[in-house]
């Protein structure tokens, strides 16, 4: 059996494997072939490799040095699925890029500063630019600190990332439909492309109320499907064509928040619902709450720089929005995050 080095780690409330891009083929389909490998995709249980039978536990971070003069590391993210064999790179994950920095740090692909490094982040599904800082006293990186993310039990030390360009991530427009409303199958929904694209739906136009657990969600049948064919039509107007096979766009339910936040969601990925939210989510629905005209700013009515906190079936998020007084597309979205690494050796890669 082949092999080669693997690190496994969580960022923020994901969990994957992070691999140097030098480390596997250069031949894209022999490249899935591995990663389909490692994860033990196709099976619901993925037991026959270290996914954890979850979206959120089913990923794969491919890290290298960047070819831009504007980063120092390229991050490739590959969602791998659980229960077919295939993967897909179509997204970015903002949660495994918690982890990113401090594995290009401790590999080698990037000098640590101290008290603290920063780390030019490209994202290559996106040719976005996040900035990471890393918690690197006398040039180490830390793992512990005192920081709690909503979603992860314990504390860790902290990691800060700014997104800097995360409009139009995948299509080009931060509004790839020209509309900041759209109605599909009578729902009035606002078709967003910041960081992550996403079609937003009240949830009480499906019948819900927004307060569902995950679980719950995740057994109704008749929402998914609902949920899916809005998706299929979004993803059509957006430009993306036929999604079927795609992750996006995401669907999200949003409602009007409970617990002292602005916004309360079930973000979808795209066919179950995240046991709380991702990040590049956040960082899209809180641009989609100060933007008039959108379903999210109907709710809010926020408007300029400062906190947006998201709350998510596990707690809440709080995203800080600058660079708001120039257009839409020019918001800088920071969050506050953790990561852990948790293993380090080899992984196996069955012929």
């Amino acid at each position: 059996m082949k092999s080669i080095p693997c690190v496994l780690m969580r960022g923020g409330t994901s969990k994957g494997a992070f691999l140097l891009a030098d480390d596997l083929p250069k031949d894209i389909n022999q490249r899935n072939d591995f990663l389909l490998s490692i994860m033990g995709s196709g099976h619901e249980l993925e037991i026959d490799g270290i996914g954890g039978g979850s979206p959120q536990t089913s990923k794969v971070a491919i890290i290298s040095r960047s070819v831009s003069e504007k980063a120092d590391i390229d991050y490739l993210f590959v969602q791998v699925i659980v229960n077919e064999r295939r993967v897909d790179t179509t997204p970015n994950c903002g949660n495994m890029l918690c982890a990113v920095g401090g594995f290009a740090i401790e590999q080698g692909l990037i000098k640590a500063d101290s008290p603290v490094t920063r780390v030019r982040i490209r994202n290559v599904n996106t040719n976005t630019f996040i900035e990471a800082d890393i918690q690197t006293p006398e040039g180490k990186v830390i793992y512990d600190g005192d920081t709690q993310i909503d979603g992860v039990p314990g504390r860790a030390a902290p990691v800060a990332l700014t997104f800097l360009n995360s409009a139009g991530a995948k299509s080009g427009q931060l509004f790839p439909t020209g509309n900041r409303l759209d109605v599909f199958d009578n729902a009035q929904v606002t078709c967003i492309d910041m960081a992550m694209p996403m079609v937003v739906i009240p949830a009480q136009s499906l019948g819900k109320t927004g307060y569902e657990s995950a679980c719950e969600l995740d057994r109704d049948t008749a929402l998914l499907e609902s949920l899916e064919s809005i998706r299929r039509q979004a993803g059509k107007a957006m430009g993306f064509g036929d999604v079927t096979n795609m992750v996006i766009p995401k669907p999200v339910l949003i409602s009007p928040a409970l617990s002292g936040g602005n916004l309360n969601v079930r973000y979808f990925m795209p066919h179950s619902c995240h046991k709380s939210l991702a990040i590049t989510g956040a960082i899209g629905l809180a641009s989609a709450c100060i933007i008039p005209g959108t379903i999210a700013n109907e709710l809010t009515k926020l408007s300029g720089d400062g906190i947006v906190k998201i709350e998510h079936p596990s707690g809440s998020i709080a995203v800080d929005l600058s660079n708001t007084t120039e257009a839409p597309e020019a918001i800088r979205a920071s969050v506050i995050r953790t990561a852990r690494k948790i293993l380090s050796g080899s992984v196996y890669i069955a012929d």
